[in-house]
């Protein structure tokens, strides 16, 4: 089906999937899991109401309780699955995508995520072909009162003061909107921090800089230390530097680590398009970075698996151990705060920080829109090793290929019809020499640069 995707149900309502599709997967979704009551949270899309209803429905018809916690981000929804001991949970939301879009994010004990390898197949080929029988005595919707309160008395056993700092927010109307002040109280300028599921301001995807337009001006007009913006449902969060630049996401992974790091060493958890700027800053503060594939689902389990005190994605996603091994932008984001403030106290800067991680020529992500994905990921592995021997090679997640004065990860992706490809030298001619052989090879074998 197909708004069945690699870490969640999503797509545009009444396209890619409909109100039947969202019943049905809530009727099935308790057996599935061995699930006899539901949480369910939701964010603030106008599609939201019909999405709950035909949910609810679906959980109550199968016999299970729905618990109703309201408007809430991704990450609250976790922390009460965690916390309340719920075997299932879900979070009505599409994320980062434009307004006609929707979904459902499931997670199971633990906060652990269903995605596609780890349940919703399955739950699709139910929702596709099984059989539905409303019990006789259906389950009852009940509220959750008070995982608000909780959650930001959680958050602040973290935060620390922040009065040095001068630093906006960008909530992008969506459900950051709901926490920031309890959280920063008066202390930012805000932006967007209305709740709107239209997102007037502006799409609620951060990764994409054009959206982070007003906020860099804020940051150069008033100027302030820092920014901050989040997506539409809060699970991740993106940064502008005292100098009005956007921080590329997996830079934040090293900042990161002056606050754990200092406190004890172990696993730091990065994925496979990492500048190696950031892996070679997380070693020199004494952590043990660790590389794996792309999206959070991998992530959460792997976090798990290792042990890792934290971790983090290109797309803004960071992970904490002390946090269920799930990724919070609004913890990130008093982290990264926090860090900043003390380094304000030492005379440094947002950018100068920033600048000694970033010390090589980074390409950002490139999507390529192209057929055959395999066979051109498997043309270009083949032309580069023949012409210059790898210093490592890793294949997880399409691939990841290093060399001694640079290196590049192509790979397919998860949720759209794309090559994506990263790619980092110590040289900006270096790169740009790099990049027009991989352009060349794509365009040649048909597919052509995504804008």
């Amino acid at each position: 089906m197909k708004a069945f995707k690699a870490y969640d149900i999503r797509g545009v309502y009444g396209r890619d999937f409909d109100g039947e599709t969202v019943y049905r997967t809530g009727y099935f979704l308790p057996g599935f899991l061995e699930a006899k009551k539901v949480l369910v949270g939701y964010d603030c899309r106008e599609s939201t109401p019909d999405l709950l209803s035909h949910l609810v429905k679906g959980i109550t018809d199968s016999g299970a309780d729905v618990y109703d916690i309201g408007l809430a981000t991704t990450p609250m929804v976790y922390f009460a699955t965690a916390t309340h001991g719920f075997h299932a949970s879900v979070q009505i939301t599409a994320s980062h995508n434009p307004a006609e879009y929707n979904g459902l994010k499931i997670s199971r004990s633990d906060a652990i995520p269903v995605g596609y390898d780890s349940g919703l197949r399955e739950i699709e080929k139910l929702v596709e072909t099984g059989g539905i029988q409303p019990v006789v005595f259906r389950g009852e919707v009940k509220e959750l009162p008070g995982i608000k309160a909780e959650y930001i008395t959680f958050l602040e056993k973290f935060r620390g003061d922040h009065s040095n700092l001068k630093f906006g927010i960008d909530c992008s109307n969506g459900m950051a909107s709901l926490l920031v002040r309890d959280v920063f109280g008066s202390e930012p300028e805000y932006l967007y921090d209305r709740m709107d599921g239209s997102f007037p301001g502006h799409p609620p995807n951060p990764l994409d800089e054009r959206n982070t337009a007003d906020l860099k001006k804020l940051v150069i007009d008033a100027g302030l230390d820092a920014g901050a913006i989040f997506d539409g449902d809060g699970d991740r969060v993106m940064f502008i530097d005292d100098r009005g630049r956007f921080v590329r996401p997996d830079l934040i992974t090293g900042v990161l680590g002056i606050h754990f790091l200092k406190k004890a060493k172990g696993r730091v958890l990065h994925d496979v398009r990492t500048s190696r700027g950031v892996i070679e800053f997380i070693e020199k503060l004494g952590g043990r970075p660790f590389m794996w594939k792309v999206g959070h689902s991998h992530a959460k389990m792997k976090m798990r698996e290792l042990n890792a005190i934290y971790g983090g994605e290109l797309a803004g996603h960071y992970y904490f151990r002390d946090f269920f091994n799930c990724d919070s932008g609004m913890l990130a984001a008093v982290l990264i705060l926090n860090i900043l403030s003390e380094l304000k106290k030492q005379g440094g800067t947002f950018s100068e920080l920033i600048d000694s991680i970033n010390v090589y020529s980074n390409s950002g992500e490139i999507n390529f829109r192209i057929e055959d994905k395999t066979s051109v990921m498997s043309g270009i592995r083949s032309y580069f090793i023949g012409m210059e021997k790898p210093t490592a090679f890793y294949d997880f997640d399409g691939y990841r290929i290093e060399f001694p004065q640079w290196w590049f990860n192509i790979r397919p992706s998860n949720t759209e019809p794309y090559l994506r490809l990263v790619a980092e030298a110590e040289t900006p001619e270096l790169l740009e020499e790099k990049l027009e052989k991989i352009r060349g090879l794509i365009k040649n074998a048909g597919g052509y640069e995504q804008t």
